[in-house]
C-alpha cells in the first residue's frame, strides 16, 4: 500500500516538473485553423497567377522583371503575410483560452523560452528570404520558408509537446525536396503550411484536448 502511494506521489512530482518545464497550453485547433488559412491563401495565390496569365516557371525564375511581375510578387508576399498574421492571432486566442480554462499562466518563463526559441530561427529565415528576394532568387523563397519554419518548430519543441518536433521535421524534409522542384513552391507551401498543419492539429486535439472538451 505504501509502495503504491509512493509511486503515485512520484508520478505527481514528475507531472509537476513536466508542467513547469514545458508549455502545454498550445491548442491543436490553432494548427487546424493555420492549415485552413494556408490552403485558402494558396488557392487565392493560384487564382492570381491565373489572372496574370503566368505560369510558375515564369513567376519564380524570370530575371527580366516587368512592372506586372513586381505587382504579382508583391501580392503573393502580402498573401503570405496575411496568412501568417491570421495564424498567429488565432493561435494566441485559442491558446490563451485553453490556458485560462486549465488555470495555467499564459506568459511565464517557459512560454518566454518557447517564443524565443521559435522566433529566433524564424526571424533569421525571414531575413534570408528577403535576401533571396533582393537577388531575385524567388524560386527558393518557398523552400527556405519551409526549412526555417521547420527548424523553428524543432527548436521550440523542447519547451512544449514533443509532437511539434514531428511537424518541424516534416516541413524541413519537404523544404529540401522543394529545392529540387523550383517553380512549384506554391504546392509545397500549401502542403507544409496547410495539409501538415491540419493533420498535426487534428492529432493534437484528439490526443490532448478532446477529453477535456
Amino acid at each position: 500500500m505504501e509502495n503504491k502511494k509512493y509511486l503515485n506521489d512520484l508520478s505527481e512530482i514528475r507531472e509537476m516538473m513536466s508542467r513547469s518545464s514545458r508549455f502545454i497550453s498550445l491548442s491543436g485547433l490553432a494548427g487546424v485553423f493555420a492549415g485552413i488559412y494556408a490552403i485558402i491563401g494558396a488557392v487565392i495565390a493560384k487564382m492570381l497567377l491565373s489572372d496574370y496569365g503566368s505560369n510558375y516557371e515564369n513567376v519564380y525564375n524570370s530575371f527580366d522583371i516587368t512592372t506586372e511581375d513586381t505587382e504579382l510578387r508583391t501580392n503573393l508576399i502580402l498573401i503570405a503575410i496575411v496568412v501568417l498574421v491570421l495564424a498567429i492571432s488565432t493561435a494566441i486566442f485559442l491558446t490563451t483560452r485553453k490556458a485560462k480554462k486549465n488555470n495555467q499562466k499564459i506568459w511565464d518563463s517557459t512560454s518566454k523560452r518557447l517564443v524565443t526559441n521559435f522566433f529566433g530561427p524564424l526571424s533569421a529565415g525571414g531575413l534570408f528570404c528577403l535576401v533571396l528576394l533582393q537577388y531575385e532568387l524567388v524560386g527558393l523563397i518557398a523552400p527556405a520558408m519551409l526549412l526555417f519554419y521547420g527548424m523553428a518548430l524543432v527548436n521550440a519543441s523542447k519547451y512544449t509537446f514533443n509532437d511539434l518536433r514531428s511537424l518541424g521535421y516534416a516541413n524541413v524534409i519537404i523544404g529540401l525536396i522543394a529545392t529540387q522542384f523550383i517553380g512549384y513552391g506554391l504546392y509545397f507551401w500549401a502542403l507544409g503550411f496547410g495539409v501538415f498543419h491540419i493533420i498535426y492539429g487534428v492529432v493534437m486535439y484528439n490526443k490532448y484536448e478532446r477529453k477535456q472538451a
